[in-house]
């Protein structure tokens, strides 16, 4: 089999010929952790149906003006018949500005998802610390794409239900006497993925597929001494650099299978900075510096503007606000790595300077802050035009 450097050799070699003869097109990929999760099942596909409300209509107003083609929604509440984010869709297709998203993909996720399990250690086998990922209800904060072009449905992989256990080098939480933790049989039954961890093909054009990788990992916060979380987050991150490394996983489908040798675009929400906060660094900073991606550092002037004195980061690369009293401040965990053998034509953070056009509707909508890159696709048809 040929090197993952090798194809993307092959690969970026495709790109620059189609652009110099100018068949190469635009694709815009983005993910945003745009606030569309309640605090009930249904809450979310309610709110869907009134006139929105100053963070909703945000959202929206932001998802028109970065028009991305293919886009994920963190944080966006799950349902069985996928009811909300149609809701959603179909919001973002009003006004002037309307943006048609005819494709989507939506499954279920392990936040809220009963485990059965004492996984939280309370004498208990309820609640919300003990769903196989935190949550209020099962589909809590999951996870939605929506894309401009075709999805291949029958060919996407989810790993909602891999176990912690069977990632090489799991770092799972143990006792200050190094036994398991909470315990040995509920340790062997812990899933990796806090929501769920997707390989969903779309399909661009001219036998062009980009495989989106997306996931939400779990905050590295909330932890007692055995770091469940902070834990957790780093092997949700470390499965990519497996995946793409050539390691076998068997999804829920039943297939087993590396990483394809297609390219890839990994994103969404990750909740760790590889300089600041909380975490454990080396999870993301293996990804930034993986041989099959490229990290082409997306900026924005309003985070270069919001900078917070005692972070190393550069203040421009985040791409979430929180407060800075009693809070984090602002940080990186937002992400779009696309493959190296693509082409970037741009990238960005959609976070404008305070007297710029949006910059309240983006503050309304989430503290996080939308993501985009632009990569060059042999032959595609998009309406990059459009922008």
């Amino acid at each position: 089999m040929a090197s993952s450097g090798f194809l993307s050799a092959i690969l970026g070699a495709a790109v620059m010929a189609a652009a110099v003869s100018g068949m190469a097109e635009e694709i815009r990929f983005a993910t945003y952790d745009a606030g569309l999760s309640r605090d009930g099942a249904g809450v979310l596909l309610r709110d869907l149906g009134r006139e929105p409300d100053a963070a909703l209509a945000g959202a929206i107003a932001v998802i028109q003006e970065v028009r991305p083609d293919v886009l994920l929604l963190t944080r966006f509440d799950h349902d069985l018949t996928g009811r909300a984010i149609a809701a959603f869709a179909a919001l973002l297709r009003n006004g002037e500005n309307g943006l048609d998203y005819p494709h989507s993909f939506n499954a279920a996720v392990n936040a809220g998802e009963p485990s059965g399990l004492d996984i939280d250690d309370d004498g208990m086998l309820m609640g919300w610390n003990d769903a196989w990922g935190w949550g209020k209800y099962p589909g809590h904060g999951g996870m939605a794409l929506l894309s401009r072009y075709p999805i291949d449905a029958e060919q996407v992989r989810t790993f909602q239900h891999l176990l912690w256990s069977d990632l090489p080098g799991a770092k799972q939480p143990s006792t200050a006497e190094g036994t398991p933790w909470p315990s040995a049989e509920v340790s062997v039954a812990l899933r990796l993925s806090s929501r769920s961890h997707w390989d969903v093909p779309v399909k661009t054009g001219e036998g062009i597929t980009i495989h989106v990788l997306a996931a939400n990992p779990t905050p590295p916060l909330f932890d007692g001494p055995e770091r469940f979380n902070q834990l957790r987050n780093h092997d949700e991150l470390l499965f990519w650099a497996e995946y793409l490394d050539g390691t076998a996983f068997t999804d829920d489908q039943g297939r087993k299978a590396a990483a394809p040798a297609a390219p890839v675009v990994l994103m969404g929400d990750f909740n760790i900075d590889p300089v600041d906060g909380a975490g454990l660094a080396d999870g993301i900073l293996a990804l930034l510096s993986h041989d099959r991606l490229q990290d082409v550092r997306p900026q924005s002037p309003g985070g270069r503007l919001a900078a917070n004195p005692e972070h190393d980061s550069p203040p421009e690369l985040d791409t979430a606000d929180w407060k800075d009293l009693n809070g984090p401040g602002n940080l990186r965990v937002d992400y779009v790595l696309p493959d190296a053998g693509l082409q970037v034509t741009g990238s960005g953070v959609f976070w404008p300077a305070p007297d710029e056009t949006l910059a309240a509707e983006a503050l309304a909508a989430s503290a996080h802050r939308l993501v985009w890159v632009d990569v060059e696709i042999p032959g595609a048809k998009t309406s990059a035009s459009l922008r």
